[in-house]
């Protein structure tokens, strides 16, 4: 494996000094000192690593060193494999020649054709530039620095429904110390205050009981595999493509990954008949199947299902009787008129089915939607239709971690419980809100319809969600260079747009995607004076990719 790993990085810098004299790569030499890891690289956790061993020295003592004659007891031979076999696309190879390009450039700004770089690569908007909403940050600082609660002057500076809500959240934390641990499924009152929310939403009641805070949802989904999962028999239905967080997931707590393809033709839909399909070829292979994900809105397909469909996945998860994995985390993303975000509980409890019928665990997180709080970790996971006892065995698994972040619950009930008519924010959260929702549908429209201008793309529209997922044709010749190169064809293309333009995608092959077909992931969180130029930028590069390769 340390070959192949070596083989691919020398194959990227034999095919960078070939293009460093061709027009319009003249920054291509000094890639070629930036094929090193960093020592400070530690956002990147694709396994494995292309660049994960030094260039510039063999002594087994440098930090870092890959020597096999090591005498440090941890190798690569000895580590748990199921860490070597996870693999994580969105902060994978390509960032982690991004972010060195992005250390390089503060340095050498004449050496590329670009003065920036803009990681298209993740759904994280505060960090290209969108604000965070005024309310929820005026409530967290006054619940984070209490003494301002005290001070005269905090009444001109802060709304008073900001006031009045911190008060009340204060008032539900045992002494105020927004700096302790708290309860294992997180502050009853901000508990209550969220499932107050999601009945408001689905019109169905919700048991604050039934609430487990968490760090965003990632670790109430990495809980529930550990829950569902006992070894490689036992599989989770998930959606191709698919987020990469659940086939990591599913590699770190050794199960088995059940692939179901989302119909491109039709805007990425789900086929029950797939469903059945892929359940009985699971079956015949000696995998029980224990659980369905879906993510909707799609990531990184952007689709929005419809409620008819929901009811269809809601009937097949209680015929098959599997747990029913709901990621809901866009739900506020919605950009066209004919679709609406349902929550799945809110379409099982519509059809009759309650606790008894259908286990159902549901996803929120602060992360996106239009607050994008992403670094303030914050979310939840509802857990329903589950026996006491193995409800139990949730909660120790949840007591394992002590609690989650205190900011992040007090943000995640602010999202569940928003100000309303009559509150003092109330025309300024509406306005913000409104704001960015509106700015990322234009953004979306505009990328989308510029995708689909370029020779052979197609990109479906965005329904949802914050991201683009079009198709690429490659020539033939590109598909050989590529191979030649050791990587998928859509990584060669990403790696050949990121070193020409300084725009930072995912290539469709880190999502999983059918067999013989090539994407990428683009966000749509640029903001909206950006958009042009990542338009043209992506422009020139495809025609001149395209014409460089034409069959």
């Amino acid at each position: 494996m340390r070959r192949f790993v070596i083989g691919q990085a020398k194959n990227l810098i034999d095919q960078t000094r070939r293009r460093c004299c061709q027009p319009h790569h003249h920054n291509n030499l000094r890639l070629l000192s930036l094929l090193r890891p960093s020592a400070s690289d530690s956002t990147t956790v694709s396994s494995p690593r292309l660049f994960s061993s030094s260039s510039s020295s063999s002594s087994s003592d440098m930090p870092g060193s890959d020597s096999s004659s090591s005498s440090l007891p941890v190798t690569l031979d000895s580590i748990n494999p199921k860490v070597l076999k996870c693999e994580y696309a969105v902060r994978g190879e390509i960032v982690s020649i991004a972010q060195r390009l992005q250390d390089d450039l503060k340095i050498n700004k004449d050496a590329y054709p670009f003065d920036e770089i803009i990681y298209c690569n993740i759904g994280n908007p505060q960090s290209l530039g969108q604000q965070p909403i005024t309310f929820f940050r005026e409530v967290l600082a006054l619940c984070s620095h209490t003494a301002l609660l005290d001070e005269s002057a905090t009444h001109g500076l802060f709304s008073s429904d900001s006031i009045d809500r911190a008060w009340k959240i204060l008032d539900q934390i045992p002494g105020k110390a927004t700096g302790a641990y708290s309860h294992s499924q997180g502050i009853k009152g901000l508990r209550d205050a969220i499932a107050a929310g999601i009945e408001a939403r689905d019109g169905f009641p919700a048991d604050p009981n039934d609430i487990f805070m968490t760090d965003g949802a990632s670790p109430g989904v990495h809980m529930m595999m550990q829950l569902l999962i006992s070894s490689e028999k036992d599989g989770i239905l998930c959606p191709i493509p698919q987020y990469p967080l659940y086939s990591a997931s599913i590699a770190l707590h050794g199960g088995s990954l059940v692939p179901y393809y989302l119909d491109e033709a039709s805007g990425w839909g789900l086929e029950i008949s797939e469903l059945k399909k892929q359940l009985e070829d699971a079956k015949s292979k000696g995998i029980t199947v224990r659980a369905l994900a879906v993510i909707n809105p799609g990531n990184p397909t952007g689709q929005v299902l419809s409620e008819e469909n929901q009811r269809d996945i809601v009937d097949f998860c209680k015929k098959e009787g599997l747990v029913l994995l709901a990621d809901e985390v866009y739900q506020e993303n919605v950009y066209v008129p004919d679709k609406k975000f349902h929550s799945f509980k809110k379409v099982a409890r519509s059809m009759g089915y309650g606790e008894k019928d259908i286990s159902l665990v549901s996803f929120q997180s602060i992360s996106k939607g239009y607050y994008g709080e992403c670094g303030k970790r914050g979310g939840y996971m509802e857990v329903t239709g589950f026996t006491s006892d193995v409800r139990e065995q949730i909660y120790k698994v949840a007591s394992v971690n002590l609690c989650s972040n205190i900011s992040g619950q007090i943000l995640a009930s602010l999202v569940m419980s928003p100000p309303k008519p009559g509150d003092d924010s109330y025309d300024s959260y509406i306005a913000e809100k409104e704001g960015i929702l509106s700015s990322l549908a234009t953004r979306a429209k505009t990328l989308e319809e510029a995708l689909n201008k370029l020779e052979g793309v197609t990109c479906n529209r965005a329904e949802g969600a914050m991201y683009l997922f079009p198709c690429i044709n490659l020539p033939q010749k590109a598909i050989a260079a590529a191979e030649a190169a050791k990587t998928a064809p859509d990584a060669f293309y990403c790696k050949r747009l990121l070193n020409a333009t300084g725009i930072v995608v995912v290539p469709g092959s880190g999502f999983r995607q059918v067999p013989g077909t090539w994407h990428f992931r683009c966000t749509i969180l640029p903001q909206e004076d950006k958009i042009p130029a990542i338009v043209n930028r992506l422009t020139e590069f495809h025609k001149s990719f395209m014409d460089e390769f034409r069959d």
